[in-house]
């Protein structure tokens, strides 16, 4: 059988005698190729791993869900604050993660080699760290506009929202790069983690870094709580009660927050877990079944904070309207006028 280039475990065998011809013809064209074998405890349909199949199913729609975020951004000029500018950051890494998930589909089925293995599984490294650290970005920016809310929209504000791309992209970038330039188990399978061809220290040091990550972002998210309350507080004083409505919506920005939160870390937290608790002999369906949630986090974040905005929702409303209208406008026209 052909490895998830991303996922998997050196455990394979070669299929026993009375395996499918296909099965066997799948495993015999792996071992020719030099790929990774995945671990035989996964069925296969017709030839392919279903697990592989969600993985690119899920990749599709983030892919679809994402690149409407980017096309509305980049095409609505009011839209070009600095919060914006992370939101975009965030829908562009998740759009490349589920471009990548569904070319290391094609990839695995079709031009199967160590090379592109490598290759596949740096570009989603990439990726997906590319969306953690902006989710982090969004954080920080979000802390700010309330920490420093008078001087929020200035300048210095748009500097330093250049200096996070900066560096969230040249953080993914290397991270990426890592397993193409040499840190791999390809040659030392000894090394291999339950992400292969990642070695167990390339692992450790993407799961610890995501540990870092969610604690910085838990602390303020922290802060931030606290900051909404105490405004709340203060509003109330001024107004000499504490209506229903400050109540309300106290209640409704600190879910919203917890929501945020629980999302991130459902959806990370397992693979983040395994990652560090994992041992390659173990069947590679735990491995599938921990990453797969972790892509529906990319397949969140545009609903949380891209389709629930209302600048965005104006933006995608005027923008079907628009189609609509030339629709309309074109089936109108006499046959003569076309």
């Amino acid at each position: 059988m052909r490895n998830h280039p991303a996922l998997m475990n050196d455990s394979a065998a070669p299929p026993p005698a009375n395996d499918s011809s296909a099965g066997a013809q799948l495993w015999t064209e792996s071992e020719r190729n030099g790929t990774l074998a995945l671990s035989s405890d996964v069925p296969l349909a017709f030839g392919v791993n279903p697990w592989d199949i969600m993985l690119c199913m899920s990749g599709t729609a983030i892919a679809c869900e994402n690149a409407i975020v980017v096309a509305i951004i980049f095409y609505t000029p009011t839209l070009r604050t600095p919060m914006f500018m992370l939101v975009g950051s965030l829908a562009t890494a998740d759009l490349l993660a589920g471009v990548g998930l569904i070319l290391n589909f094609v990839f695995q089925y079709v031009v199967s080699s160590q090379t592109v293995s490598l290759v596949t599984v740096g570009f989603l490294v990439a990726s997906f760290a590319a969306s953690i650290i902006s989710l982090l970005a969004i954080t920080v920016d979000r802390y700010l506009s309330l920490y420093n809310a008078l001087t929020y929209f200035s300048e210095k504000t748009l500097r330093w929202t250049h200096a996070m791309l900066l560096a969230t992209w040249g953080a993914s970038l290397l991270l990426g790069l890592l397993p193409v330039l040499g840190w791999n188990c390809l040659d030392e399978p000894e090394t291999c983690s339950i992400v292969r061809p990642l070695t167990r220290g390339n692992v450790t040091l993407l799961a610890t870094a995501f540990f870092v990550i969610f604690a910085l972002m838990l602390t303020l998210y922290f802060k931030i709580c606290k900051i909404v309350c105490r405004h709340a507080h203060q509003i109330a004083l001024q107004q000499h009660f504490f209506s229903a409505s400050h109540y309300v919506a106290t209640k409704k920005g600190v879910s919203t927050l917890a929501i945020i939160l629980g999302t991130f870390g459902a959806s990370w937290l397992p693979f983040a877990v395994y990652c560090l608790v994992g041992e390659r002999e173990y069947p590679s369906v735990y491995t599938y079944a921990t990453l797969l949630p972790a892509t529906y986090n990319s397949m969140i974040n545009p609903i949380i904070y891209a389709y629930r905005n209302a600048e965005i929702q104006r933006s995608i409303y005027l923008l079907l309207c628009g189609c609509f209208r030339a629709n309309a406008a074109y089936r109108s026209r006499s046959p003569s006028e076309v």
